[in-house]
């Protein structure tokens, strides 16, 4: 199951209080203040690892506790400071104060950290407080209250390539050619209900990865159809993918609606490079020019099904990814 929005509770753990005590032995019978301070509570850390895939985990577990601090003791004995409790998380997760809707982290890179929550400050023990005035001091610090939060937690897929289109366009079907990716594949509308991702070898040494989302439908950015639930996943790719089936006819029509629906959802996604894909070749071979296309973009017809064309795709691809400044290939 892929779980992409998830809202946790975290707690760190309260500092340990500090410790009342008075040096006692046989030939000291009146010896100082020797209590101890009271360890740090631990803090729970979110941090963002590969091997995460979605954030189904906090489906079941919506609450993170850190320990306490362990109290201070006589002999000027500290308490342990108790271990930070660290949360892992998929690359490409958005933290969010869920009661202000504040951006608080964007966790991207393998690693990456944040502390949602700090560990008290444990207390002083009395022989903090010991003066010229006062030799036996009875006073003492109680360990702080450790952070408390409402966290929201979003997940927005990391990909080179974005591919777009109405249901059933082929999206899958050309993914699980160029990778080794095995989305459910089907001739009906709305088979893919969940992202999927694929790495596609380039030549030798190159690759680059592909993200596959549900298919959109005018409306889409408004909440029609699974659109607007998955539309954030294409945000951080790189360059994005129009694909468009040879048997539509109004192909050019067909591309504004998609491409309407980007720019309602956010402008940044109709500012990335992009190409068209015209999928299905093998049951109707497109007129390329009888279409009114943007001008100076990539128009490529393919069959999945025949691989008709299919390097020429992956070849274009890669292409658009270089012209992508920031672009650093695997």
């Amino acid at each position: 199951m892929f779980i992409d929005h998830a809202r946790i509770k975290v707690k760190a753990g309260q500092g340990g209080s500090g410790c009342c005590s008075f040096r006692r032995e046989k030939y000291v019978p009146k010896g100082g203040p020797d209590g101890g301070d009271g360890g740090g509570g631990g803090s729970v850390i979110l941090i963002a690892e590969r091997n995460v895939g979605t954030l189904i985990d906090f489906k079941y577990r919506p609450q993170f506790n850190a320990k306490r601090g362990q109290h201070g003791m006589g002999s000027r004995k500290n308490g342990k400071t108790a271990k930070n409790l660290e949360i892992k998380v998929p690359l490409g997760t958005i933290v969010k104060d869920a009661e202000t809707g504040g951006l608080l982290a964007d966790l991207v890179h393998e690693g990456d950290m944040f502390i949602a929550a700090r560990g008290g400050r444990g207390g002083r023990g009395n022989a903090w407080f010991a003066t010229a005035t006062n030799q036996s001091p009875r006073d003492w610090e109680v360990g702080e209250q450790g952070e408390e939060r409402l966290l929201e937690l979003e997940l927005k897929l990391i990909a080179d390539v974005g591919l777009v289109g109405f249901p059933n366009a082929g999206k899958s079907t050309l993914l699980a050619r160029i990778s080794k990716a095995r989305p459910k594949i089907a001739d009906y509308p709305f088979t893919t209900l969940e992202p999927n991702l694929g790495i596609v070898h380039y030549r030798e040494y190159q690759s680059f990865v592909v993200a596959d989302i549900p298919g959109l439908i005018e409306g889409s950015h408004e909440g029609k159809g699974l659109g607007l639930q998955f539309l954030r996943h294409i945000e951080r790719t790189q360059v994005l993918a129009f694909l468009i089936e040879s048997i539509d006819e109004t192909p050019e029509i067909s591309f504004k609606t998609l491409h309407h629906e980007l720019a309602s959802f956010s402008q940044k996604l109709i500012e990335k490079p992009f190409l068209i894909l015209i999928s299905k070749s093998d049951l109707n071979e497109p007129e390329l020019s009888n279409q009114n296309f943007p001008a100076n973009i990539d128009v490529i017809p393919f069959s999945s099904v025949t691989g008709q064309n299919i390097p020429l795709v992956i070849d274009a691809l890669y292409r658009l990814l270089q012209s992508v400044p920031t672009y650093e290939p695997n």
